[in-house]
C-alpha cells in the first residue's frame, strides 16, 4: 500500500511514518498545503492521509480541489478540531474518513487497511500502474503527450500488467495486417516509451520477456 501523508508537524510526522513503514505501508510525506495538491492530485496513491490545518492550504481547501478534479483517492482528515460543524465539512466536501488529533497511531494503520479493502472505484478516464497514470482522453502518459502510436502501445501494456503481449500480436493489433511481420515497429516505439519511462523518473519498466515479449513491471514492488 502506497499512501501520501500531508502533515505540517515534523515530529509527528516522523512518528507516524515509523509506524507506517513497520506495517509495510510506504509513504510520501509532504509538509505544506501547495505541495500536497500536487501531489493529492496525481491518482498514484492508495490512500491521502491529510491534516486539516497546513502552511500555503488548508486541508479542507486540497481536499475540494481534489474532489472537483474527480480525484477519487480515498482520503482520511486528520485535525485537531474536534467540533461536530468539522467533521461535517470535511465529509461533504468528499472525505472518507475522519480522525480526530491526538490519535494512536495502530487506529490510522487500521483505518487505511479498511479503506484498502473498499471496492475501488475505477476511473474510466485513467489506467494507472504503480506510479504511472495514462489519461485515455488526452493520450497523455503522467501529463506527457504521447503519439498515436505510443498511446495505443501503452494503453495495451497497462491493461494487461500481469500478461507478456507477444511481439506479432502487438504489430497486427496496433498497426494492422498489412505490416505483419515487421517486429521493427514494435522494437522501435517500445525504445520510445521507454525513453518517456526514464524522463518521468518512474518506478515502471517495460520488461522483455523473452520468447514472450512485453510487460510493464513496477521496480518499487
Amino acid at each position: 500500500m502506497r499512501i501520501l501523508y500531508v502533515e505540517d508537524e515534523k515530529f509527528l510526522a516522523d512518528a507516524v511514518i515509523h509506524v507506517l513503514d513497520k506495517n509495510g505501508i510506504a509513504v510520501e510525506w509532504v509538509a505544506d498545503g501547495e505541495d500536497g495538491l500536487e501531489l493529492a492530485l496525481k491518482p498514484i496513491y492508495d490512500a491521502i492521509v491529510l491534516d486539516v490545518m497546513l502552511p500555503k492550504m488548508s486541508g479542507f481547501d486540497i481536499l475540494r480541489r481534489v474532489r472537483e478534479k474527480g480525484v477519487k483517492t480515498p482520503i482520511i482528515m486528520l485535525s485537531a478540531l474536534s467540533q461536530a460543524e468539522d467533521k461535517i465539512r470535511g465529509l461533504d466536501y468528499g472525505a472518507d474518513d475522519y480522525l480526530a488529533k491526538p490519535f494512536k497511531t495502530a487506529e490510522l494503520v487500521a483505518r487505511l487497511r479498511a479503506l484498502a479493502r473498499r471496492p475501488v472505484l475505477q476511473d474510466e478516464k485513467l489506467l494507472c500502474f504503480g506510479d504511472l497514470y495514462y489519461d485515455l482522453e488526452n493520450r497523455s502518459l503522467n501529463d506527457i503527450p504521447l503519439t498515436e502510436k505510443e498511446a495505443l502501445l501503452m494503453e495495451t501494456l497497462l491493461r494487461n500488467p500481469d500478461r507478456a503481449q507477444n511481439k506479432d500480436y502487438l504489430l497486427h493489433h496496433i498497426w494492422g495486417s498489412d505490416n505483419f511481420g515487421d517486429g521493427n515497429y514494435v522494437e522501435v516505439y517500445i525504445s520510445y516509451l521507454r525513453k518517456k519511462l526514464q524522463k518521468l523518473k518512474s518506478s515502471v519498466e517495460i520488461k522483455t520477456i523473452r520468447n514472450l515479449g512485453y510487460k510493464l513491471v513496477n521496480k518499487a514492488e
